[in-house]
């Protein structure tokens, strides 16, 4: 059997925002760590995921988005080398360095590279240990620590590129995939199954009626068991019901009950049971085609963990 695809770049290590930021390149490492320590590394085909081209970053967002980022960057470059800061506001709670450009093209583009491995059948599926992050990024907004919608470029282009007729999009983190919802509400090629902490940031997605979208709000302090009975009242049903033929997975971590990001209370067992019932969808109805990409989780360790948990599942270790 094919391997699992274990996809990253150097570039997602140099985008920063400041010292203390929760979004940083210590997360990357975290898991990096710990996959060496645990062997599960070695089992894993590692792989550089090349930049993505503009025009298929393009298939989710708007050319004037993607420009202002790109000239944003180049301003910010002038302005250091003429002693300026070596950051530049999108938001109060993300910035851009000079290298964020590259490592947004990065992370996007290991998400496009592993779709391309997938469909050919090079890899079983794969895990995209990429940031920045993305699925707060909507088609024309940079917003929370996230500049490219990773997993929304990466459904769109599975659809134009390869001509998939239906994917999903399985968004766990704690946080609602506004962005991504921005992108792909109404769009029946696609459908998105969430649940995620609310009231919370970002204000929104509770109250949307699109009927591409599952979205599942809970509230502060929810655990594992009812997130699994969500998952087989709501999720499973409509997942099965769709047969999606490739499913991509916003995978964040930030509801670990040690993540201090959010307030849910979910362990590891639960990725790895989330990510069981993902795969046997995938096995019924899309040849087993998974694409995973990183998304929230700030406690290094419990992120540590609970990847390694998710990506045991997918590499059937």
């Amino acid at each position: 059997m094919n391997k699992t695809g274990y996809f990253t770049h150097p570039d997602c290590w140099k985008h920063e925002m400041g010292v203390g930021h929760p979004e940083c390149p210590e997360r990357l490492s975290a898991i990096e760590d710990r996959l060496r320590i645990t062997g599960l590394a070695d089992l894993l085909d590692r792989r550089e995921g090349p930049q993505a081209p503009v025009n298929d970053i393009e298939l989710a967002h708007g050319r004037m988005h993607v420009a202002a980022l790109r000239g944003l960057t180049d301003g910010l470059r002038d302005d250091i080398n003429a002693g300026g800061p070596a950051h530049a506001p999108i938001d109060p709670d993300t910035s851009i360095n000079v290298h964020t450009w590259d490592a947004a093209l990065s992370a996007a583009g290991a998400a496009l590279a592993a779709t391309d491995a997938v469909m050919a059948g090079e890899l079983a599926n794969a895990f995209c240990s990429v940031r920045p992050p993305g699925h707060h990024a909507c088609r024309n907004k940079a917003m929370g620590f996230c500049f490219f919608n990773n997993v929304a470029i990466a459904a769109r282009y599975a659809l134009e590129r390869h001509g998939l007729k239906r994917v999903a999009i399985v968004d766990f983190d704690v946080h609602h995939g506004n962005g991504t919802e921005d992108i792909v509400a109404g769009d029946q090629r696609i459908l998105m199954v969430s649940f995620y902490q609310h009231p919370f940031y970002p204000e929104g997605g509770a109250h949307s009626h699109a009927s591409n979208l599952v979205n599942l709000p809970v509230p502060a302090y929810t655990k594992g068991p009812l997130v699994r009975e969500l998952v087989e009242t709501y999720w499973l049903p409509r997942l099965e019901a769709y047969q999606p033929e490739m499913i991509f997975i916003s995978a964040g971590f930030d509801a670990h009950r040690e993540d201090e990001m959010g307030q849910m209370g979910l362990v590891e067992s639960d990725y790895a049971w989330m990510t069981e019932c993902i795969m046997r969808v995938a096995d019924r109805h899309a040849q087993g085609r998974i694409v995973s990409c990183l998304e929230g989780g700030y406690s290094l360790d419990a992120l540590a963990r609970s990847v390694e948990a998710h990506v045991r599942v997918l590499a059937d270790l």
